[in-house]
């Protein structure tokens, strides 16, 4: 019995994870607008303006957050800030898995 249990406790957990894993082809669909000043192809043509093309996913996701919660400041923080609240936490995902993909 218990191990039934514990199998299917991991099993679900599989499933969620599954469930709420970073998906590229919505990140991908979602980027059109981070094309304008970041690149069709995720490289930048502006100076001052990072590439994003195999930039490590984790770090997308936390500067989109830290730009969300107003945390992040600068010269194009307003910019990132407006388009950070237009996001979810699982489009973050998305979009950092579609630029991370891009090596």
């Amino acid at each position: 019995m218990k191990k039934s249990l514990v199998v299917s406790s991991l099993l679900a957990s599989l499933v969620s994870v599954t469930a709420t894993a970073a998906d590229i082809e919505a990140g991908k669909a979602k980027a059109g607008i981070c094309a304008a000043c970041h690149g069709v192809d995720g490289r930048s043509n502006i100076d001052g303006y990072p590439h994003l093309n195999g930039q490590n996913a984790k770090y997308i996701v936390s500067s989109l957050k830290a730009y969300k919660a107003k945390q992040r400041n600068g010269a194009f923080a307003a910019v990132m800030q407006a388009q950070a609240s237009l996001l979810n936490d699982q489009d973050m995902e998305n979009l950092a898995a579609y630029y991370a993909s891009m090596k």
